[in-house]
């Protein structure tokens, strides 16, 4: 009687086994095309085989395992950190480019040529009204260029320090994520787990990677531990730390929940980017645009300044005024008149003399060895192929 129950308990035993198995089977043709899910497969495990005791033999569940490779996740991840890190820039750079866009007829680059035509044409006609009017009006519009690409950057970092917030926002609530998953893990078997929170874990540390760069560690309890730029703890089993954003000396900073700076260790993924960006990239054009600007204006009121007006008198007004803080955002023209502007030398009043000076700017290397045209050309270079730096970036992340 004794070998017959033995015999249907092992066989009840190995039916369960089956079902299990089975389920999942099941499971995998039915998550087949769910993205980061990795086939599963259920291990089995001897059970003791000794009659005299009782014990019938058999298998029962062992612990649920996958084909999941790790080496291969975290070349995934790197991949994913370089993408984020490309398109961020590739995003935000391209709304810079064509701010400075050096073949168009609207831009800062032909308004240099409108306003240097519109000296050389004054010293055709020293005492016309019209053309003295054509410099105060070409004048004009090219402050209003220098004022429309210092908003065009300012608005860009606008951007950038918004999506810094949200990316980071983003980063804690994964972050939460990968803790609840964790405190399961810890608290049931590996044979009682839920089939779809490895896949749920995996998706949320590749969607972690793509905004910032990481370094994750498995503890024995099956818990991954996550590090924020490799050094700071963001996920440690069931807990977080989250991070947040700061601001030190007018630069982004990225803190720790102690409040420590870690923007340093953040060097990639979208994240990585926006810091970037902020922080140097963009306050880099900003700088570059002001110097020219100031340039233009203190070059021109100066020399205007050694001349005389239609009158004949020294001049009182300048053509530009700015703020020193911000010469491109704040460069505009004076409420000086045609009759002001002082087109002959003092030694030669009613003459051109001081219209030629004004007119030979446009070729003096006066802006950090550059001429006004040069100047603004490096600039437009240097943000051109910053960008094509990052869409070459980007095009490289996707087909890896």
């Amino acid at each position: 009687m004794g070998s017959i129950t033995s015999a249907l308990l092992s066989a009840g035993s190995a039916m369960s086994v089956f079902e299990r198995s089975f389920d999942v089977i099941e499971n995998n043709i039915t998550n087949a095309n769910t993205p980061g899910y990795a086939e599963q497969v259920q291990s089995l495990e001897p059970l003791p085989f000794d009659p005299s005791q009782g014990l019938a033999g058999g298998v029962t569940p062992g612990p649920l395992l996958n084909t999941r490779s790790e080496y291969a996740e975290q070349s995934v991840r790197e991949q994913d950190t370089a993408l984020g890190n490309a398109l961020q820039r590739s995003n935000d750079l391209g709304h810079v480019q064509p701010l400075f866009d050096l073949t168009s007829t609207t831009g800062i680059s032909s308004s240099l040529n409108n306003f240097f035509n519109s000296l050389s044409q004054l010293t055709v006609n020293p005492n016309d009204e019209v053309s003295r009017q054509a410099v105060i009006t070409q004048a004009a519009q090219l402050a209003q260029n220098f004022n429309q690409s210092s908003t065009g950057i300012a608005q860009v970092a606008t951007n950038a320090a918004t999506a810094t917030t949200d990316v980071v926002t983003q980063i804690n609530q994964l972050a939460t994520q990968i803790a609840s998953i964790n405190q399961t893990f810890q608290s049931s078997s590996q044979s009682q787990q839920d089939e779809s929170l490895d896949t749920d874990l995996h998706n949320d540390l590749e969607s972690l990677s793509t905004i910032a760069n990481i370094s994750i560690i498995r503890a024995g309890d099956g818990a991954y531990n996550v590090y924020l730029g490799g050094q700071t703890p963001l996920v440690l089993g069931d807990t977080t730390a989250p991070v947040s954003v700061g601001n030190s000396a007018g630069a982004t900073t990225i803190l720790d929940a102690s409040g420590n700076d870690i923007t340093a260790h953040i060097n990639s993924g979208q994240l990585g980017a926006l810091i970037g960006e902020l922080n140097v990239t963009l306050p880099g054009y900003q700088t570059s645009l002001n110097t020219l600007a100031q340039s233009l204006a203190d070059t021109v009121n100066t020399t205007l300044a050694g001349g005389v007006d239609i009158n004949g008198n020294a001049p009182t007004t300048n053509l530009f005024s700015y703020n020193a803080s911000s010469a491109a955002a704040s460069i505009a023209v004076t409420g000086i008149t045609p009759d002001q502007i002082a087109a002959a030398s003092a030694a030669s009043p009613g003459g051109n003399g001081n219209a030629i000076a004004l007119s030979q700017l446009s070729t003096a290397a006066d802006t950090q060895g550059f001429t006004f045209t040069q100047y603004y050309g490096n600039l437009g270079a240097t943000v051109g192929s910053d960008v094509s730096s990052a869409q070459q970036d980007h095009t490289q992340a996707q087909d890896q």
